[in-house]
């Protein structure tokens, strides 16, 4: 693979990870909720699901789902449902846990197992990460050159530039974190950021199949 050929490939890989989405936002309710520290650790899970997933998808996962409608129904219908269940728990959220109070309840820290999964969860149901990474990697690997190195290269590529985006938002969600430490504050951005996952989930129930 050329150098140039590369570079555009991270081009395009950064504004696909930059543009919001699910990840994103469960980057920044993260960072907000539990601080930056621990929303990294969702993020390491999110680029370990994206791995997964562009293998499946050079493994030829990308023409079962563009093929068989059963299949493509059946990891939308996940995809979407762990959306709308991240919005729900949000909702849920009574007080984001930003700054000590002693008067306040007491709030059970999530394990870095559970950050890890919910990251990798967000990759891994989402049907539209398999049929976009089957539509972009051909469009770089030279069929003349060893293949699996060229899969591998852009593949790490890709997560680590979704790494980068992420690193990025849980930055400028951190400078605002003290901006929701009051009760009101965090309550309306639960409600907001549980209702964009909703959103999210239901825009994902309604993808066609044929969508790349």
């Amino acid at each position: 693979m050329q150098f140039s050929q590369w570079l555009v490939f991270c081009g395009v890989a950064l504004l696909v990870t930059f543009t919001p989405g699910p990840a994103v936002l469960m980057a920044i309710a993260n960072t907000i909720g539990i601080g930056a520290r621990r929303a990294f650790i969702a993020s390491l899970g999110n680029a370990v699901g994206l791995l997964i997933v562009s293998t499946a998808a050079m493994a030829g996962m990308g023409v079962v789902l563009a093929t068989s409608a059963t299949a493509f129904t059946l990891i939308k219908l996940s995809g979407a449902g762990y959306l709308i269940y991240l919005g729900v728990r949000q909702w849920r959220n009574r007080h984001v846990p930003l700054v000590p109070d002693t008067d306040a309840e007491p709030v059970a820290p999530r394990s870095t197992r559970r950050l890890f999964a919910q990251g990798m969860g967000v990759a891994l149901t989402n049907p539209k990460a398999i049929l976009f990474f089957s539509a972009l990697f051909p469009q770089f690997i030279r069929p003349d050159l060893p293949v699996f190195d060229q899969f591998a290269i852009l593949t790490v590529t890709f997560s680590c530039c979704a790494l980068c985006s992420h690193l990025v938002y849980i930055t400028l969600a951190r400078t605002l974190r003290q901006q929701f430490a009051r009760p009101a504050r965090a309550r309306v951005f639960n409600i907001a950021t549980g209702s964009l996952f909703v959103v999210l989930g239901i825009g994902l129930l309604r993808l066609p199949r044929q969508a790349g």
